[in-house]
């Protein structure tokens, strides 16, 4: 099993990713039913959503036990709107890499992956299409590092690989001619540490750049 000492632990496990979206609760259990998800690991920094009540802690987390799916709450650790200060940048933009080096992100990393060696797992974020959601822009590239396919949920149960969904990225940050290039790998990666940085600018979380200078 990989861990974040041992990137390239033998054996890659697969982890689901999931945005709630506006579905009704049932249909958000098909879809974790739909890829055998027994345990729903949460990294919302607020476990509430007031337009759709359903998925909002703690009744959330009741809902999912009667359905038979486990619930961890891990937003304080892995979610994109930390309460730490020093990873915001001046502009008050999160800043998704120096908060993968906290103390408090690895810690939950290194849970994640632990809850991943005995049961199928889902991490749980508001939005549908991964590229709009920090557990796409913050969390997922340091699991393909510690040796982790993430595989994300789409409508009608669709699964869409991290690789389509990194050439997703790709195009969309005018790297399509890289997307699809095996022959220089390295480009590729530069080009999608780029895209990365990128997409984070456009769906990061921001707080008042005034309040940061507060904290």
């Amino acid at each position: 099993m990989a861990t974040l000492s041992d990137p390239n632990g033998q054996g890659m496990k697969s982890l689901f990713t999931v945005g709630h979206s506006n579905v009704e609760f049932e249909q958000f259990v098909k879809l974790l039913r739909d890829s055998t998800v027994e345990l729903l690991l949460d990294v919302r920094s607020r476990p509430q959503s007031s337009r759709f009540p359903q998925f909002s802690q703690p009744g959330f987390g009741s809902l999912l036990a009667a359905e038979g799916i486990a619930y961890l709450f891990l937003g304080e650790e892995l979610g994109g709107r930390p309460d730490d200060p020093d990873v915001y940048r001046l502009d008050g933009l999160v800043d998704y890499r120096s908060r993968r080096k906290s103390y408090a992100f690895r810690a939950g990393l290194e849970r994640l992956l632990k809850e991943l060696e005995g049961r199928t797992l889902a991490m749980m974020c508001a939005e549908e299409d991964p590229l709009e959601c920090h557990r796409f822009l913050m969390v997922c590239p340091e699991l393909v590092r510690a040796g982790i396919q993430p595989l994300h949920i789409r409508k009608g149960s669709r699964i869409e690989t991290q690789e389509a969904a990194e050439n997703r990225l790709l195009e969309a940050a005018g790297f399509g001619a890289v997307a699809a290039n095996t022959l220089f790998p390295d480009a590729r990666v530069e080009a999608l540490e780029k895209a990365y940085e990128l997409q984070a600018g456009k769906f990061g979380f921001r707080v008042d750049p005034l309040a940061v200078d507060r904290w």
